[in-house]
């Protein structure tokens, strides 16, 4: 895939995704790495915008360089914002207490502990999801259990082979003190994300490093 191709094809993705105004986005693309440039009015429109990207075929990589302004209408004082955060924070079932929120100029930062890494994630999803909000800093630390490195790789590779959106065969998987390596080569965006999720979701991970290769 040429990159004029890949370009246009992210553009022509940006426009069809009804949660993203494309009209202050600029696209660029080489090698398979889709830049995106320019401003939008919401946190949640500069998400949504990485995510439409990613689903085309032939991006290895996204850059999100937007800039988040927001209008004077959607601009709020810092502590009706963290208010609101911490509503949608504890209204999640996900989301775990020990989770906490603080509000700067329309940044959040997330602080606190947690066992699983979809809790982390959730909380992040959720503060992005708030009207005011110009960005997220997630640093909630994933605390690791016990569990031994043999159990941890054993049930991240009974997850990959029940994940029906992958070929668990081209993935490698190495555990080291709650550090889980994933290796190997998988088909897609989707696969590749797959993979990603399954291992962070097994108890006892802090961290994962993903070299994984996507193969078109």
């Amino acid at each position: 895939m040429t990159d004029n191709q890949l370009r246009n094809d992210a553009r022509d993705e940006l426009r069809w995704e009804p949660k993203v105004d494309d009209t202050s986005i600029a696209v660029s693309a080489h090698d398979g790495v889709v830049t995106l440039r320019g401003t939008v009015g919401s946190f949640r429109t500069k998400r949504e915008a990485t995510t439409a990207v990613k689903r085309v075929y032939g991006t290895k990589r996204v850059d999100n360089e937007l800039e988040v302004k927001l209008l004077n209408a959607d601009r709020r004082a810092d502590a009706d914002l963290r208010g609101d955060v911490l509503q949608a924070l504890v209204l999640d079932t996900f989301v775990p207490s020990t989770i906490d929120a603080e509000v700067d100029d329309g940044v959040v930062t997330l602080t606190g502990t947690t066992y699983l890494n979809f809790e982390r994630e959730e909380a992040e999803y959720v503060a992005g999801n708030i009207k005011g909000v110009t960005a997220v800093y997630n640093q909630v630390e994933v605390v690791p259990v016990p569990p031994t490195a043999e159990d941890v790789k054993h049930s991240i590779k009974k997850a990959l082979e029940r994940d029906a959106k992958l070929d668990a065969g081209g993935v490698n998987v190495e555990s080291t003190n709650g550090t889980i390596r994933l290796s190997g080569r998988v088909r897609s965006w989707a696969e590749h994300d797959a993979a990603v999720d399954a291992a962070w979701a097994a108890p006892g991970v802090s961290s994962v490093e993903d070299d994984l290769l996507v193969a078109y």
